[in-house]
């Protein structure tokens, strides 16, 4: 598999952002991205799709920590 050209490579991060920002933007309800989500996944090699997802949640769990809104779960709290 050939590495994605600079174009590719703008095309998948525009949709990632797009895609991310509706995410922030309806928090309640991520059915109304399914179609950014959709043209996230087709601009994007599926590796990279994975990384992003892992990526994203790593950030929203660091920003929530970060502010003191993270809550532990009752087993690790136990541990």
């Amino acid at each position: 598999m050939a590495a994605p050209s600079m174009k590719e490579r703008q095309a998948c991060w525009g949709a990632r952002d797009e895609y991310w920002k509706c995410l922030d933007e309806n928090t309640e309800d991520a059915s109304k991205c399914k179609k950014l989500r959709s043209s996230f996944e087709s601009s994007c090699p599926q590796q990279w799709i994975k990384y992003f997802d892992k990526r994203r949640d790593y950030l929203k769990f660091k920003e929530k920590f970060e502010a003191g809104d993270f809550q532990p779960s009752k087993m690790t709290a136990q541990s």
